[in-house]
């Protein structure tokens, strides 16, 4: 495996590097663990289709997408919209930004450069604390899931408080969508007492085998 460039994470102490082999490119923690790959990518898909289902009937959507990882869940999500919609794609690292941009661009169909997509080189978490506008579906795939693995700070958006914040933040009817590498009961109760309806989804890897990840679809329960 052939280590391409390696880019600080800001807020914490690692570094993510970016990988290929053969035709496929991976991202890790440097020294340490897999995050995602090109060749490996069902669930994103899955996360972005979720997350937009329905949306292409709504006048003006917009979506928001905590961590760009390799576009995939990116432009799953575009492939749901209609021509109007927005998605506001927060990625905290630059570099990430910088190789979807570069040699990972061509995976996920270039969805950087869909007029739709406004990225920002932000924390999602400040994104959520100063919406105004609101979102039609948040989507978050920061870190590995609920346990922050890459920075600390991304406890907040899983947290109690968070959820809250996430609550507030979306549009009638509008739902959130999170990824995770496993399931977590806890997550699912927190998700409940924050005020949401939850789904839990079953999502493989590879399209039909792989591992299980997760997505939960959580909905406010009340209008």
């Amino acid at each position: 495996m052939q280590l391409i460039d390696t880019v600080s994470i800001p807020g914490a102490d690692n570094e993510l590097a970016l990988y290929k082999r053969g035709k496929d490119y991976f991202i890790k923690i440097l020294g340490g663990q897999d995050l995602m790959n090109t060749r490996a990518h069902a669930s994103e898909d899955a996360l972005g289709e979720i997350a937009s289902a329905g949306l292409r009937q709504t006048r003006q959507a917009r979506v928001l997408i905590g961590g760009l990882g390799m576009g995939f869940t990116l432009s799953a999500a575009l492939r749901q919209l209609g021509v109007d919609a927005e998605v506001v794609v927060a990625e905290i690292v630059p570099g990430v930004i910088d190789w979807n941009r570069g040699v990972l661009a061509e995976f996920a169909g270039r969805p950087l450069e869909d007029s739709r997509t406004l990225i920002q080189a932000v924390d999602v978490a400040i994104l959520l604390r100063n919406e105004r506008v609101g979102f039609d579906a948040i989507v978050l795939d920061v870190d590995n899931g609920p346990d922050a693995l890459t920075r600390a700070s991304n406890q907040w958006l899983y947290s109690r408080k968070g959820l809250s914040v996430i609550l507030q933040a979306l549009r009638p009817g509008g739902a959130l969508a999170v990824w995770s590498a496993g399931p977590d009961r806890a997550f699912t109760k927190r998700l409940q007492a924050a005020g949401f309806v939850v789904e839990e989804v079953s999502v493989r890897a590879h399209a039909g085998k792989g591992a299980r990840h997760v997505v939960w679809l959580a909905r406010p329960s009340s209008p």
